[in-house]
């Protein structure tokens, strides 16, 4: 029956990332009815908290984006970008995850990617080489960040195990410098990827059409003419001093008197409540924005997929634990490349730390170990449709920026690879002195 239920889980899991949109959420909540009424399994639990902590901190990027602070800070990344595009793979993929680290959303990236297809055409640099590190960078933002709902997730499993002290500014201590590592080979791999723009057929053949040369006359400049106004630039501080108290909190436990769940979840409201009273974010414009939308897309997701993973994971505990046990207390970066696998499938940081971390704790790993693994939950750009990695392809006009012919020999497949196993090396390694 395991391996009957294991199929009915993938093949939903690979039908809902075709549909789009809440189509994950829809058919896990189809695979936790099959579960529970027609293999009669225990129903699982689903994911409240992390619901919770995704609706709090897209609120607030939300409110952000509508207050015109999401502009100015697009506005400060492009300045950043423009100063030297010749090194534009190795500027625009830091750029992507400082913003999203502090962001604590990978959905700030649509805004940048435009910026980097245009500058790096313009300079005659292959955009495939700082867009496809660029994608892949801004999801390591959203582990890196301690105010994501997959950071808190994984604060959370940690805490379940007895004897465990690590808390949320170790996480951040071990998982940051090993993700910027890990985003300087990504950086590295992405530089050597395919010919220069000047020799690359698919490009040069475009060239021949007036219309696509006459596209590509971009201007080099930053518009100077668009002016943000104080309260676009104070939502900004605002948000940022959110993301400030979130930290001090989680440095000083003391300071705190409920969950650094909940001090999350307050906080976030808090810094909505107060772009809204000064004025620059109008409340009912917050829930119209394309960042709550694809917020609210993402809970209904994780709602449904989760739901069904733990209902599945949870009924096979024993046979998991029996079949694993023995693998992965010889060898633990078994459990990260499972890890890796249960995220290019989940598309979702957040998703794969409930689904699949509870049985790395069953399993006895370390908590170290874990969090050392904890990075290997980005494999989201494995398969090319992904909404990050749609846009890019598509910001490309050049075309250097695609899926390959047989589908995982995509742009982002291998600075993604070196990217992860080398953050998660790095983790491994940070956690064996630090922790």
């Amino acid at each position: 029956m395991f391996w009957i239920q294991l199929i009915i889980l993938l093949a939903l899991i690979l039908v809902g990332s075709q549909l789009k949109g809440i189509g994950m959420g829809i058919m896990g909540a189809l695979g936790t009815l099959i579960y529970v009424y027609i293999f009669n399994l225990p129903v699982g639990s689903p994911p409240v908290d992390v619901m919770l902590i995704i609706l709090c901190v897209v609120t607030a990027a939300a409110s952000l984006q509508v207050s015109g602070g999401m502009d100015y800070l697009v506005s400060v990344a492009e300045t950043i970008i423009r100063k030297k595009p010749q090194s534009i793979t190795f500027i625009a993929p830091l750029v992507t995850f400082v913003f999203t680290l502090l962001a604590g959303t990978a959905h700030i990236s649509y805004s940048l990617l435009p910026i980097i297809a245009e500058v790096s055409a313009k300079k005659g640099v292959r955009p495939e080489r700082p867009l496809s590190i660029s994608v892949v960078a801004s999801h390591f933002g959203i582990v890196a960040s301690p105010i994501t709902a997959a950071t808190v997730g994984m604060l959370s499993e940690l805490q379940g195990i007895a004897g465990n002290t690590i808390g949320l500014i170790d996480i951040v201590i071990v998982v940051l410098p090993a993700s910027l590592i890990g985003l300087f080979a990504g950086a590295i791999a992405a530089h050597f990827m395919g010919k220069d723009l000047d020799k690359d057929p698919v490009y040069l053949e475009k060239l021949k059409d007036p219309e696509f040369s006459k596209a590509l006359a971009f201007s080099d400049t930053v518009d100077q003419t668009k002016n943000h106004s104080w309260r676009a630039k104070a939502s900004v501080g605002v948000f940022l001093s959110g993301v400030f108290l979130i930290v001090l909190f989680g440095l000083i436990p003391s300071l705190r008197k409920v969950s650094m769940i909940q001090t999350i979840e307050l906080i976030m409201l808090t810094v909505v409540l107060i772009n809204v009273l000064l004025g620059s974010a109008k409340a009912n414009q917050i829930a119209k924005s394309s960042i709550f939308t694809a917020g609210t897309e993402a809970i209904v997701s994780i709602f449904g997929v989760v739901w069904m993973s733990n209902t599945f994971i949870n009924a096979n505990e024993v046979f998991l634990s029996e079949s694993l046990k023995g693998v992965v207390a010889d060898h633990t970066w078994v459990f990260a490349i499972a890890v890796f696998f249960m995220a290019a499938l989940l598309f979702s940081q957040a998703a794969t730390v409930k689904a699949v971390m509870p049985l790395g704790v069953k399993l006895g790993i370390l908590p170290a170990n874990l969090l050392a693994i904890y990075p290997a939950v980005c494999g989201d750009f494995v398969i090319p449709s992904y909404p990050t990695l749609v846009a890019a392809m598509n910001f490309d006009k050049t075309g250097t920026t695609r899926v390959g012919k047989y589908l995982f020999n995509h742009s982002f497949m291998v600075p993604g690879l070196v990217m992860t196993f080398v953050t998660v090396l790095c983790g491994f390694i940070i956690t064996s002195f630090y922790l």
